[in-house]
């Protein structure tokens, strides 16, 4: 069986990292939650969703931050940006989630405070290193929900590393088990994407 051009490949493939974008125009909020909802099917270690959003759609906001972004354009200039932070007190939530799946048919009682014990009993003496590592991680498997998801509503999005997460953390007055992890622009291209190479798959996989 050989892949077709289905609907995911093909969003897959359009999808490019933009950094020009109209900033007259503004996605509305409404669209930017559905995009979040929908995008938070993703998977996560224990189902503990560590992921959390800082919308930012003033255009002020958006300014200022520019200058602890490395001066990126598309900061400013994006219909909005969306800041993937991570939880690493995501443990606290094992109880309001695990009721939940029960509550949903999806697991018996028994597997439920199986669960709930265990994840409380591992996650809550983690080391905080590990604890971000894997915050960081889930992040980055709803990020890449997020990207897709925008590309086939019509956006264009760019994720970002190089901002000083210092800085937006002491900005927004995060608490401390909050950690910023990836600033994704979404909005419209006023200029198309450069194109991308990959390296060929004999240098990324070993088949054994």
């Amino acid at each position: 069986m050989t892949l077709t051009q289905s609907t995911l490949n093909k969003v897959m493939h359009e999808r490019k990292s933009v950094r020009k974008y109209d900033p007259q125009f503004k996605i509305p909020q409404s669209q930017l939650e559905e995009l979040l909802t929908e995008a938070a099917t993703a998977p996560s270690s224990s189902n503990l969703q560590p992921w959390r959003f800082l919308v930012i759609q003033d255009d002020q906001v958006k300014k200022e931050l520019r200058k602890i972004s490395n001066n990126q354009e598309q900061v400013e200039t994006a219909s909005a940006i969306i800041a993937v932070l991570g939880d690493i007190e995501m443990y606290n939530n094992t109880e309001e989630i695990y009721n939940k799946n029960f509550e949903l048919g999806y697991m018996d009682e028994n597997i439920k405070n199986m669960m709930i014990e265990n994840s409380l009993k591992l996650y809550s003496n983690l080391p905080e290193e590990i604890l971000t590592n894997i915050a960081t991680f889930d992040a980055g498997l709803i990020s890449m929900q997020i990207m897709l998801l925008a590309r086939d509503m019509g956006y264009d999005t760019v994720p970002m590393g190089g901002f000083n997460k210092k800085a937006f953390a002491e900005k927004f007055e995060l608490p401390n088990h909050i950690k910023p992890v990836l600033l994704i622009a979404i909005g419209k291209a006023v200029a198309p994407a450069y194109g991308t190479s990959r390296l060929p798959l004999d240098k990324i996989a070993k088949f054994i």
